[in-house]
């Protein structure tokens, strides 16, 4: 397995984790923004493992701003991480898993995607192009054996809810935010791990261009 990261310590963490568990995994310095190193990665998988069976695009940056604040350079920066890097990275990806006649490919998409959000202009036009990129990929890719499918979190403990604008370490904020989930709690991690496990194992080999959406209930009220 190889861990494409932009910080090498946050990725070393990972690694050590899947090693105690007798997997194995390297890291490899990429920034989805730059060409250049996402080439470098898949050079270095290819030389490492002879293969690619898996990618999960799963970089990703939120912001919550009024769109009367809003500047250019925010739509910059999330369409550059959220949208344009998944289509990099994918593109990169592809040749080998069409050569190989196989592949599973997961994207990380998410519930601003399918609903209106408030503050989220760009954050949802990047998840909105997210789903509806998966969907175009999954016509486009099937006939190599490989199969494209995407994951809507909803809201989930991980630190990218805690750099945005409604952190959920506010009492208040948490509170109103259980009030909108019909289970009652906050996603976990692991969670969203097992959604992507099931979509690229074998049981969801008859799935493609699928959006799952995990989310507590959130968008069924």
């Amino acid at each position: 397995m190889v861990i494409a990261d932009r910080k090498a310590d946050e990725a070393a963490v990972t690694v050590g984790e899947i090693e105690k568990r007798g997997g194995r995994a390297i890291f490899v310095h990429t920034d989805v923004t730059d060409n250049e190193t996402i080439e470098s990665m898949v050079n270095e998988t290819l030389r490492r493992y002879t293969r690619i069976d898996i990618l999960v695009n799963n970089a990703g940056v939120a912001l919550m701003r009024d769109i009367t604040v809003a500047t250019e350079d925010d739509w910059d920066r999330l369409n550059g991480v959220n949208l344009k890097g998944l289509w990099m990275c994918t593109k990169a990806v592809v040749p080998a898993m069409i050569e190989n006649r196989a592949g599973k490919i997961v994207n990380m998409a998410s519930m601003s995607g399918l609903i209106g959000y408030q503050w989220e202009s760009i954050y949802a036009s990047t998840k909105g192009g997210v789903i509806s990129m998966t969907r175009e990929l999954a016509v486009e890719l099937c006939p190599f054996g490989i199969n494209v499918n995407c994951i809507c979190p909803g809201i989930i403990d991980t630190p990218i809810y805690y750099d945005i604008d409604f952190p959920l370490d506010d009492p208040e904020n948490l509170e109103s935010t259980l009030k909108s989930i019909p289970l009652r709690r906050i996603g976990k991690p692991d969670d969203v791990a097992g959604g992507a496990y099931f979509l690229v194992s074998d049981d969801s080999s008859y799935l493609m261009g699928q959006a799952l959406v995990i989310d507590g209930g959130y968008t069924l009220i």
